[in-house]
């Protein structure tokens, strides 16, 4: 494997060692908090603070973890000779990822609300910024085919704003009974999706060829499921 190819993988693996084992833990915590809310089971009382904090974690983790394959794809699909746009675009691009960091940094800050929800579209921007770039895959653009709703990406920036309302809105849902319950809806729409990651992203390393297969693989018809035929040289 090239340095390429340990940067296509650096995604899955922190989604595997970081991501899903802390959004285990926050389900399970949200579980003992309402428990504790509606049925009165004798929960710990910092259930419900650890849900929260623990939930911040996991919406920053979620964002950074889009951020970047993002930034790997982009950055390795040509040379830097090759790359479309030269130095302006990329330098462009860079103030895209850096400015959604930064934004990202200034919700986990800030404590206004304007301020929240300013920071969190902001993040949300960068996101789909990045990945409406030429060297982003996706199944397909269209809402209306079936290919859209099977789309590692799509799923994935529908996750990344779901967390970033639940960030951007925690003092709010913790106040307010009508966000609470828009709260719950939202997070288990993203446990879907959360779940729909983890076999589309499996899916796609199916399809992943290694750097230096890629012309290989890339030559074949993929609409006729055919490849061209392998040239055996004899030995003299």
């Amino acid at each position: 494997m090239t340095t390429s190819d340990w940067l296509w993988i650096l995604h899955p693996a922190l989604a595997v060692v970081l991501v899903y084992p802390l959004l285990g833990v926050v389900v399970r915590l949200a579980w003992q908090t309402r428990q504790r809310r509606l049925a009165g089971v004798k929960h710990p009382v910092t259930v419900g603070r650890d849900h929260s904090d623990l939930g911040r974690w996991l919406a920053a983790a979620v964002v950074l973890i889009v951020l970047v394959p993002l930034t790997v794809v982009i950055g390795t699909k040509t040379t830097p000779a090759e790359f479309a746009g030269g130095a302006w675009r990329a330098a462009q691009l860079l103030m895209v990822l850096v400015g959604t960091v930064a934004s990202l940094v200034a919700l986990l800050r800030c404590k206004a609300a304007s301020l929240r929800l300013a920071f969190s579209l902001i993040t949300w921007i960068g996101v789909l910024s990045l990945g409406a770039q030429p060297e982003v895959w996706r199944l397909s653009d269209n809402p209306l085919s079936a290919a859209f709703w099977q789309s590692h990406y799509w799923s994935g920036v529908g996750v990344t704003g779901l967390m970033l309302f639940s960030l951007g809105a925690k003092p709010e849902i913790l106040k307010d009974q009508r966000l609470r319950r828009l709260h719950i809806t939202a997070s288990v729409l993203a446990a879907v999706l959360f779940l729909g990651q983890a076999i589309s992203g499996s899916r796609d390393l199916l399809e992943i060829p290694l750097s230096w297969q890629k012309p290989a693989v890339y030559s074949c018809d993929f609409a006729a499921r055919e490849c061209p035929p392998v040239l055996v040289q004899e030995a003299s």
